[in-house]
């Protein structure tokens, strides 16, 4: 954790050091956003694309409710989005997992109390703070597309009106800016004050925790506390987005540690955890059906030249001894023709 903290602390340091350098604001204003900008859409791609060229070899639904039943007139009440069968079902599943976190939503905690005894409880306080800490992420950078667009989207207006309603002092506070901080704090509370959560804890778990923060400070600082030129940072990135970029004015260093912090984190994200982003859209475990029973899932990995051995051949093979080991079995033993059991009596008689 300290390290992590250290290291955002000597980015916020360069910024600052080299936004005071005559000429060097072009290279933080300009130079390192383009890479950074380049550095994630190309590794995010990359990413996504080896993703999914990665064969899955097993069909491994994470199922927690009842499924589809394969036999014949028996009726089983099916937990549609829980143990999806058909693609409808797993899209439904998908837009639940991505939009609102229902699995998290289900998490439940386990605790060891005097006894002993282990008890399971619900806890819905992560997934309320995910779920805040996600979507007002998702708005503040819906909310900077003021800086990169003229004129503006027609969503942007609305959206502003709702995130200011409370119309709290001048300029107006934004409700997601103050959830925003609020959610981070509590992400990075839990994981030092839960003993649990800490133990498994790395550097590469507080690092984007302390970026993001420090992004959101910076970003705080200039609209309600520190003066810069917003009519030239309107310049600058307008010129950014249309590939004509300039700073023709004094902006301020405070900007330049925010610019310099989001292109870190660009650089950062493809190749860190933050890249569940595009990593929940192709996993295994949600984006597949559980039919496993009755769809034969092929391994991608095997030889063409190996012969499959499927359940039903495996147990046609194997069926006396499972019988007799106690496993079930989907087919009884045939019964012994009757020239067995004729051989086989004087046997048993003598």
């Amino acid at each position: 954790m300290k390290e992590s903290f250290v290291a955002v602390i000597a980015l916020v340091l360069i910024a600052l050091i080299g936004a005071q350098i005559p000429g060097m604001q072009y290279l933080f204003g300009v130079v390192l956003p383009y890479l950074a900008f380049v550095i994630f859409l190309g590794g995010f791609v990359y990413r996504v694309m080896q993703w999914g060229k990665s064969p899955v070899p097993y069909r491994i639904p994470t199922t927690s409710g009842q499924g589809k039943s394969v036999h014949e007139g028996e009726v089983t009440f099916q937990n549609k989005l829980d143990c999806p069968y058909t693609a409808s079902e797993v899209v439904g599943r998908m837009f639940l997992e991505i939009v609102f976190f229902r699995s998290l939503f289900k998490n439940t905690k386990a605790e060891m109390i005097s006894g002993p005894r282990l008890t399971h409880e619900s806890s819905k306080w992560l997934w309320l703070f995910s779920i805040t800490f996600h979507y007002c992420f998702l708005v503040t950078v819906l909310r900077h597309f003021r800086l990169f667009t003229n004129p503006l989207p027609f969503f942007l207006k609305p959206l502003e009106f709702f995130d200011g309603i409370l119309q709290v002092g001048a300029p107006t506070m934004y409700v997601s800016n103050a959830l925003f901080v609020g959610a981070l704090l509590f992400l990075f509370l839990r994981r030092v004050l839960n003993r649990h959560v800490r133990y498994i804890s790395f550097s590469a778990d507080y690092f984007p925790l302390f970026l993001i923060l420090g992004i959101a400070i910076t970003g705080i600082l200039m609209r309600y506390f520190i003066r810069v030129d917003v009519v030239t940072i309107k310049k600058l990135t307008v010129g950014l987005a249309t590939l004509q970029p300039a700073i023709t004015g004094e902006i301020g260093s405070i900007f330049f540690i925010h610019v310099f912090l989001v292109s870190v984190l660009l650089v950062y994200f493809p190749f860190s955890k933050l890249m569940h982003l595009g990593g929940i859209f192709l996993s295994p475990t949600r984006n597949l059906p559980n039919n496993s029973r009755a769809v034969r899932h092929v391994n991608p990995w095997n030889d063409k030249g190996i012969k499959a051995h499927s359940y039903a051949a495996y147990e046609d093979e194997f069926r006396e001894f499972m019988v007799d080991a106690g496993l079930p079995v989907e087919k009884e033993l045939s019964p012994p023709p009757p020239e067995a059991e004729a051989e086989e009596t004087p046997a048993e008689e003598s």
